[in-house]
């Protein structure tokens, strides 16, 4: 007995009685762009998935006569476990962020690394053993003194 083959369905998005789109709103702009092999020499470059901003930009060029930047007060990151119920966080914390509102940064710190932060006193509390990533993460963000602890 031969069975015949059957054809496939057609993509999900382009069917109208699956309720995919009726007509593609880009089909207009699609004979109006040109690239060229200039332009596309001067679109940025995609950045990979997983490899952070900071890393990604080019550093800028070093002059003979530019002095080494000095650091700014100190912040000093470090890992706790005590009192937290086993669970491990990670304590930023020292002059440097006096006179901040940590609250809007330890949401930029929560958003920029894909990690849970708060406020306890004055200090950020980051969720996990994140000391290096911290530690890049604020020097890469003008947090000139921070440097990693135990």
């Amino acid at each position: 007995m031969h069975m015949a083959r059957k054809e496939p369905d057609p993509p999900h998005e382009l069917d109208p009685l699956k309720g995919g789109l009726k007509h593609n709103p880009f089909a207009a702009l699609r004979g109006k762009v040109e690239v060229s092999a200039s332009t596309a020499a001067q679109a940025p470059a995609q950045v990979p998935v997983g490899v952070p901003k900071a890393a990604s930009k080019p550093a800028p060029a070093a002059t003979a006569d530019s002095t080494p930047s000095t650091p700014g007060p100190r912040i000093t990151v470090r890992i706790e476990r005590t009192g937290r119920g086993g669970k491990t966080v990670t304590i930023a914390e020292g002059p440097g962020l006096a006179g901040r509102k940590l609250e809007p940064l330890a949401r930029e710190i929560a958003r920029g690394m894909g990690t849970g932060a708060r406020v306890e006193s004055s200090a950020i509390v980051v969720q996990g053993d994140q000391r290096e990533r911290l530690v890049s993460w604020l020097v890469a963000h003008g947090f000139g003194g921070a440097v990693a602890g135990n």
